[in-house]
C-alpha cells in the first residue's frame, strides 16, 4: 500500500514531521516527551488531588471545571488519556479538555492511571474506575450532576472508556449517560486487514500495537483474554450507554472500531460513527490546523455537550 499518497494531503506533513517511534525501545523516551498546551484557558480552572487506590498507592487525578461556579451541580465526564497503555499523562490532554469544559459547561476528572509493562491489566482499568467512582460519589466536593455523567477516551484512552462502560453497566454503577471511545484500542488479537495494512513507521502501526498490547496483558493474550482490557472480546453489548466514535480510514484500529460500532448498533444502542478518510491514528493533533483536524474536534467535542445537556 503507498502509505503517504492516500494520506489527506491537508494531513502528510504530519506524517514528514513525526519520527519513526518503535516498541519497546523508544518508550523510555517518549515517557518523557509529553507536550503541554502553551496557552490555558482562564475560563478553566484546573487542579489535582490524589486518591488511594489499589490499597496505599496515590494516584494523581486532574481535574477541569469552569473558573465560575454558581453552585448549581454540573455534568460530568471522567476521560482516560491515550498512550497505547504504556505512556502518557493527563497533561497531555490538558487543551482538550479545557474544550470540553467550555463547551458542555462541565467537570472533567482525568486519572494518572498507572502504565504498563511495569503494572499490567487490570492496573488501568481499575485506576479508571476507581475514579469514576469518586467522581459518581456525592461527597468529593465536585457537585457533579449524577444524572449526567460519561466516560470518554482517545486510543487507548478509548478502550478504558469502553471498558468503562462495560464495568459500570456489570457492577451496577456508576451510571452512565454517554461514552466517547475515540479510535478505541478495544482488540488484543490484531487480526483485522487494517491492523495488517497499515505498518508506516511514523504512525501507530501493527508493530508497536503488538507491542504494547504484549506489555499491557504481561504477554497473556489470547483466548481468555478479559472484555475489561479488550473490550472487542465482549459477548454483550446490550445495556450499555449512547455512544460517538470516529477513526481515519488508515488508522490501524479502524476495522476493529468499524465492528465494534455495528454490533452496539445490533444491541440496540445508540450510536454515532465517522469515517474520515486519509486520516491516520490520532490525526487531528498532528495537525491540528487542518480543516479535517477541526471538523473532527468539533464533532466529537459538540457530542459531548449535546449528551451532557439534552
Amino acid at each position: 500500500m503507498d502509505f503517504i499518497n492516500r494520506v489527506a494531503p491537508e494531513l502528510r506533513q504530519g506524517v514528514a514531521d513525526l519520527p519513526p517511534f518503535h516498541l519497546p525501545g523508544d518508550l523510555d523516551s517518549a515517557r518523557g516527551d509529553i507536550q503541554y498546551p502553551a496557552e490555558r484557558s482562564e475560563l478553566v480552572r484546573i487542579t489535582e488531588r490524589y486518591l488511594s487506590v489499589a490499597g496505599s498507592y496515590q494516584m494523581l487525578v486532574r481535574i477541569y471545571e469552569p473558573a465560575e461556579r454558581n453552585g448549581k451541580a454540573l455534568p460530568g465526564l471522567l476521560w482516560t488519556h491515550g498512550g497505547g497503555y504504556v505512556l502518557g499523562h493527563p497533561g497531555g490532554d490538558d487543551a482538550l479538555c479545557e474544550s470540553f469544559v467550555i463547551a458542555a459547561n462541565c467537570v472533567v476528572v482525568s486519572p494518572d492511571y498507572r502504565l504498563a509493562p511495569e503494572h499490567p491489566f487490570p492496573a488501568a482499568i481499575e485506576d479508571s474506575y476507581a475514579a469514576l467512582v469518586w467522581l459518581a460519589d456525592i461527597n468529593n466536593e465536585l457537585n457533579v450532576d449524577l444524572a449526567r455523567i460519561a466516560v470518554g477516551g482517545a486510543s487507548a484512552g478509548g478502550g478504558l472508556a469502553a471498558a468503562l462502560a462495560l464495568m459500570a453497566r456489570d457492577k451496577g454503577g456508576p451510571a452512565l449517560c454517554f461514552q466517547l471511545p475515540l479510535y478505541p484500542m478495544i482488540d488484543d488479537r490484531n487480526d483485522t486487514p487494517s491492523s495488517y495494512e497499515i505498518t508506516h513507521s511514523s504512525v501507530w502501526n501493527r508493530e508497536n500495537n503488538l507491542a504494547a498490547w504484549e506489555m499491557y496483558l504481561g504477554g497473556t493474550s489470547g483466548g481468555d483474554t478479559s472484555p475489561y482490557a479488550a473490550p472487542s472480546r465482549a459477548d454483550n453489548l446490550a445495556d450499555l450507554p449512547p455512544a460517538y466514535t470516529c477513526v481515519g480510514q488508515l488508522d490501524p484500529f479502524r476495522d476493529e472500531t468499524i465492528e465494534y460500532v455495528t454490533r452496539l448498533a445490533q444491541a440496540g444502542v445508540e450510536v454515532e460513527f465517522h469515517l474520515y478518510p486519509g486520516g491516520y491514528h490520532g490525526f487531528e493533533h498532528a495537525v491540528p490546523s487542518a480543516g479535517i483536524s477541526r471538523r473532527t474536534r468539533e464533532d466529537y467535542i459538540n457530542a459531548m455537550a449535546r449528551a451532557l445537556n439534552p
